[in-house]
């Protein structure tokens, strides 16, 4: 096994069989930092940006630390979304292949016969969302008196004001001395308060800014200025553009299924992901997007949050973010980790251009006005300023005039 990450050589053999399977060599900065704390069984607060390694930075540690022959579940996995929890549990099933640790998902709208079947397993390793998961509990299915790690995946999203009980709930039903994770993007002061109200007064804090971080791949920022009425005829354009698998985020499900009508009518075929989308239906979408079968796929926020999708060439913000937070959860869905390049493209209104451009000075990213010629997203050419004359009518003398 060739690896620079020396702690790597202390873990399990099937950790470090599945490290050399994944070709990977050095481990991200946010897994050096963050790794050491957890195998020490230490609170860890984690704010890195996304496309960086934060889910292998807490998922590797706590594989180390099963017990496989202790048949209970010793980690619990909490997520906001539906997607983001399967998603985890895929990576859990890739990097646990080997060993004897099972793991099992349990997430709200699922059928709850299959899932008491799981139980039964009994896993080691649970991942789900906090509704189902609290229920499971209630119900005596879930028993968290072995549990020894709690991790929060974007934990801001889970320390909202609707989901905070029930997270309390969840993590009071463990171990008095258990460990608690949370990893996040973003972490705002508000959820930052909150979460140190759970955690050790000994909790360590790692902050990874988007400046520390080489992911190896170029991340363009570009801007289309467009009427809102015409915004959906740059979409269109970028729908047809070689090759692109782009990811379309809009401010809410209205407007979202409004676009996604008049792109259909126009001939222009998308995948949808919101809330309100049904389950079978959002797998669908995002088997067919993966797949390539549809160009672009259009989400809100909240529905794509967490979820790494392979190969998003381009980030789309159809409605200008709301933040700085917003922007960035937003644009690292393309450029991660293993991509060699990335574009994110803003539509805005020319109202909205001053305040784009004070977002992005904040964010310190360059950005570039583009335009269309033939199809192809070319450079904004300055308007060609031409001299103003006035063109005075020639006096009329009325001796020599008609009539």
């Amino acid at each position: 096994m060739v690896t620079n990450w020396p702690i790597l050589s202390n873990m399990k053999p099937f950790i470090q069989e599945a490290w050399a399977k994944a070709g990977f060599n050095e481990a991200t900065l946010i897994q050096q930092k963050a790794v050491p704390y957890i195998l020490e069984g230490q609170d860890v607060i984690a704010e890195s940006p996304t496309g960086t390694g934060k889910t292998l930075a807490y998922l590797l540690p706590i594989l180390d630390k099963i017990d496989p022959e202790k048949r209970e579940i010793q980690a619990v996995i909490l997520a906001s979304s539906h997607e983001l929890v399967m998603q985890l549990f895929q990576e859990f099933q890739k990097w646990s292949e080997g060993s004897e640790i099972y793991g099992a998902s349990f997430i709200g709208g699922a059928n709850v016969k299959r899932q008491l079947e799981k139980i039964k397993k009994k896993p080691q390793v649970v991942f789900g969302t906090p509704g189902r998961v609290l229920e499971l509990i209630k119900q005596k299915k879930i028993k968290m008196h072995e549990v020894k790690t709690v991790v929060l995946d974007e934990g801001d999203q889970l320390l909202v004001p609707e989901h905070l009980q029930t997270m309390k709930d969840i993590i009071k039903s463990t171990l008095r001395d258990r460990q608690v994770i949370l990893f996040s993007a973003t972490l705002t002061e508000q959820a930052e308060e909150i979460v140190k109200g759970i955690v050790t007064e000994n909790a360590k804090t790692i902050r990874i800014d988007r400046s520390e971080v080489t992911t190896g791949s170029q991340v363009d920022h570009i801007y289309f200025v467009a009427d809102a009425r015409d915004k959906i005829e740059v979409i269109a354009k970028l729908s047809r553009l070689e090759s692109i698998r782009g990811l379309v985020f809009v401010r809410d499900i209205g407007s979202l299924n409004v676009l996604s009508e008049k792109l259909n009518f126009k001939g222009v075929h998308v995948e949808v992901l919101h809330g309100d989308v049904k389950k079978t239906d959002r797998q669908l979408a995002l088997s067919n997007f993966r797949a390539g079968k549809s160009s672009l796929l259009l989400a809100t926020d909240v529905a794509a949050r967490g979820l790494d999708i392979q190969g998003i060439t381009h980030v789309i913000h159809y409605d200008l973010p709301k933040d700085m937070t917003e922007y960035t959860h937003r644009s690292g869905r393309t450029g991660r980790l293993g991509s060699s390049s990335g574009t994110v493209i803003s539509i805005i209104s020319g109202r909205e251009v001053k305040e784009f451009k004070q977002l992005t000075r904040k964010l310190n990213i360059d950005v570039e006005e583009k335009d269309f010629f033939k199809g192809k997203i070319v450079e904004k050419k300055e308007e060609v300023k031409r001299p103003v004359t006035n063109h005075k009518k020639p006096k009329v003398n009325s001796k020599n005039s008609r009539g």
